[in-house]
């Protein structure tokens, strides 16, 4: 079905109608001049795309009434998790947005020694609501029907103690190892540093809660550049790269 792709953050049901969002509403009706009957594509982060047109449409909002649903995502077959540190300037909202293109299930912004970044209050909620809507903007451009959990961001040492996942890997310019193809696991933990990088301590205690160095080749990434990488790398040996 044609029609622009957009996001509601309501339970959706066939033959209802729904409210669009403010944002959203302005952008079909001024940005893109759709009327009353065009269609739509929606998603809300169940896993489906319905088919929707609009309908009681004004200057500055409008409902889409759903008809079906158009496709459904299949569960991913490896479960991605992301512990970030947070990096400077707009870098977080790069990584965020390109590792939920690369189909990242979970991302944890962290708190390192060399962190340049110390947000709090206020100021640290607004953030994550803003990381939380590029992975819901990077879902409606990629066609991606489920949306990546953006957690609230914890101490490095919090997150390493508390991640279940079967792999652990980090990325790191020393005591790597390449990627071997062996048994698939289910889910993998992936932790990159600030462009500071780790301290020896930290790396100490990564290891300690059972992660293994990752070998990306032979030249020292950059932070945005390590993670994109790396979920690519197991996307290909592990995922739905393949």
């Amino acid at each position: 079905m044609p029609g622009p792709r957009v996001y509601s953050e309501h339970l959706l049901s066939i033959a209802h109608k729904f409210p669009l969002d403010d944002q959203a509403a302005i952008h079909l009706i001024r940005v893109l001049r759709l009327a009353e009957g065009d269609p739509i594509r929606v998603f809300n982060g169940d896993g489906h795309e319905y088919n929707a047109t609009l309908c009681q449409v004004s200057k500055k909002s409008a409902y889409f009434h759903v008809s079906a649903i158009e496709r459904s995502d299949a569960r991913m077959p490896l479960s991605l998790h992301l512990g970030q540190v947070v990096s400077k300037g707009d870098r977080m909202d790069f990584t965020i947005q390109k590792a939920t293109e690369l189909g990242v299930s979970d991302i944890t912004p962290l708190w390192s020694e060399r962190c340049d970044v110390r947000l709090k209050g206020e100021r640290l909620d607004k953030k994550v609501e803003h990381w939380q809507r590029i992975a819901i903007s990077a879902c409606e451009q990629s066609g991606r029907n489920r949306i990546p959990t953006i957690h609230e961001p914890v101490n490095l040492n919090q997150w390493l103690a508390a991640v279940d996942c079967e792999r652990k890997l980090l990325l790191h310019p020393h005591n790597q190892q390449p990627l071997t193809a062996d048994k698939m696991p289910n889910s993998v933990a992936l932790l990159v540093g600030p462009e500071g990088g780790f301290s020896d301590d930290e790396v100490t205690f990564s290891a300690k809660n059972g992660f293994d160095g990752l070998l990306l080749g032979p030249r020292i990434l950059r932070t945005e550049t390590a993670a994109l990488t790396a979920l690519s790398v197991l996307q290909y040996v592990w995922g739905d790269f393949r």
